[in-house]
């Protein structure tokens, strides 16, 4: 049996899928840079001002999206903290 709309929007979500693993992977290239330079440089790994500024900042760019905010904050923790896990490695 053949569904091409089906079809049709899983060859939409395997290209969006592709697209969020090379963005994720650009951002992961500057957190990384930015984890080196704390580490040169004496700054703590973890800066929960910035943190929670970015979530809020995403919060509201997810309901403007009319994306659920919790799902939104849960993935950027999720990022944040597998960020924090980098920098904290690059200090040792």
């Amino acid at each position: 049996m053949s569904d091409d709309v089906l079809k049709a929007y899983r060859t939409s979500i395997d290209n969006i899928d592709a697209a969020l693993i090379f963005m994720l992977a650009e951002r992961f290239k500057i957190t990384q840079a930015v984890g080196r330079h704390k580490a040169a440089t004496g700054l703590p790994a973890a800066d929960p001002a910035r943190e929670a500024q970015q979530i809020a900042r995403l919060r509201q760019l997810a309901e403007s999206a009319s994306l659920d905010p919790e799902f939104s904050e849960k993935f950027l923790r999720f990022i944040i903290d597998e960020v924090i896990r980098h920098h904290q490695a690059a200090q040792q």
